[in-house]
């Protein structure tokens, strides 16, 4: 077997290209959008959504090519559960999120439904066929569509959309220099990608872990990176409301994008081991941020610790 050593250093660089790959593609494919007049709206709406979300894909997809279905939905499952509980909780106890109902009532239903439909597919059907793949592909789309249509109607959802483009601004100006930031991106991903899930799959077998147990942890905090900097940042230059909205964004585009597009590439078998106890912390994960979202029009710091904990206590009975 290769030394710890080597199996902690794939894993690092594999995180680190992952975080640094995801950031490239956003910026590159924002820079090539702008120059091609494409708006903030739908930049915000389409390129961001799935540029953070691009190192789950890229770790799901490498996961399923591997024979590795508990690294590739666990991931997602887990990345979920940690953007609500963890870089959510975060972000409200750094600055209270200020709620917008509208973007709440769409974009919130959306996510509930997206993750009901995944639980009901895994837990029913075993699998992620590619049929299934390419209707949460479908879904993925029209939600997109409909999400356009309404936001330019209702400027201030609109506005908040536009801004997490400008969380990744500023993008290399020369067409060509955007273009080249998304390629090396993508690249970056590719490698990244190989190198956490061959770590990932080493650390299992070595700790008598099962891979759905890493892809629900090391691989899925990982593949969040960019969510939580992203976030963060956004909370400490007081815009917590397009922390709001790419949580949500995100966890709608792990569900129907990533789980899509990877099943369509590879059908997924759902692992016996991802057990109730991980299929409960996704919905209830989802049902708390909506709860505490509709309540007085933001998520204050009390709520944000509730949901800090309810993190810790899901991690607890993972490794206990």
């Amino acid at each position: 077997m290769e030394s710890w050593g080597v199996v902690a250093a794939s894993l690092a660089g594999g995180l680190v290209l992952l975080a640094i790959g995801g950031e490239f593609v956003v910026r590159g494919a924002v820079g090539v959008a702008r120059k091609f007049g494409i708006s903030e709206l739908m930049i915000g709406l389409t390129l961001v959504g799935f540029g953070t979300s691009s190192p789950e894909l890229a770790a799901s997809i490498n996961a399923a090519l591997a024979g590795s279905p508990g690294i590739a939905v666990g991931n997602v499952v887990g990345s979920n559960i940690s953007n609500v509980l963890l870089i959510f909780a975060i972000v409200a106890i750094i600055r209270p999120i200020p709620v917008d109902s509208k973007a709440l009532q769409r974009d919130g239903w959306v996510m509930l439904a997206a993750t009901a439909a995944f639980i009901a597919v895994a837990v029913v059907l075993g699998e992620v066929s590619r049929f299934t793949g390419a209707v949460f592909l479908a879904a993925l789309i029209g939600y997109v569509l409909l999400a356009y249509a309404m936001e330019r109607r209702k400027p201030p959802v609109a506005q908040m959309h536009a801004a997490e483009a400008q969380q990744h601004s500023p993008a290399p100006s020369p067409l060509w220099q955007s273009a080249a930031f998304a390629i090396a991106g993508l690249v970056m991903l590719v490698f990244g990608a190989d190198l956490l899930v061959g770590g990932a799959q080493t650390i299992a077998r070595a700790a008598g872990l099962s891979e759905t147990i890493i892809g629900l942890t090391i691989v899925a905090l990982g593949t969040s990176l960019p969510e939580l900097v992203t976030s963060v940042m956004a909370a400490l230059k007081g815009r917590s409301d397009v922390a709001f909205g790419g949580i949500i964004g995100s966890n709608i585009y792990n569900i129907l994008g990533i789980i899509g597009i990877t099943a369509l590439v590879q059908p997924i078998a759902v692992p016996a081991d991802l057990l109730a106890r991980d299929w409960a912390a996704l919905y209830v994960a989802t049902l708390l941020v909506l709860l505490h979202a509709n309540t007085g029009g933001k998520v204050n710091r009390y709520e944000g610790a509730f949901l800090l904990l309810h993190y810790a206590g899901y991690c607890w009975l993972l490794l206990a």
